[in-house]
């Protein structure tokens, strides 16, 4: 097993553990359900490749800059109920199908633009990161909420 998200192996484990994933599959913490799990993971695909989320201010920016990112694209797991940006918030039912195939989708769309065209990619919270940043971004958040429903 491989946790490159730019790697076809990587991504091939992933999509593996997201197919295990029922419209019943429940959380083993929190309080999403598998189809909102589902589309809070899409929203850091969705800050990258679609222009529908609003861009942080400069407070903002600067405290999730200074404060956040190190927790974000850091080598430390997510803590178990750890608090979640307003962006990433789902409250209402989701379609299970379609949250489940755009995150396949997102997820091989990233490996199939690779490693260079994230490399000094800005990132609408954090400003530019490094490849290796946006791999763990997307490999750890992905992580906990799969880990977070058994799979």
């Amino acid at each position: 097993m491989t946790n490159d998200v730019f790697d076809s192996a990587g991504v091939a484990d992933l999509v593996e553990r997201i197919n295990k994933l029922t419209p019943t599959t429940k959380p083993e913490w929190g309080r999403m359900s598998v189809d909102q799990m589902l589309a809070h993971c899409n929203v850091a695909y969705e800050m990258v490749y679609e222009d529908i989320h609003k861009k942080p201010g400069f407070l903002l920016s600067f405290f999730l800059k200074t404060l956040v990112k190190k927790k974000v694209v850091g080598p430390d797991p997510y803590p178990r109920n750890s608090p979640t940006a307003p962006a990433f918030k789902q409250t209402t039912p989701k379609d299970f199908a379609k949250e489940k195939a755009r995150l396949v989708g997102f997820l091989e769309r990233v490996q199939k633009d690779g490693v260079a065209r994230f490399e000094g990619r800005e990132s609408p919270s954090f400003g530019a990161l490094t490849s290796s940043e946006w791999q763990v971004l997307f490999y750890k958040h992905l992580n906990h909420h799969l880990t977070q429903f058994g799979v």
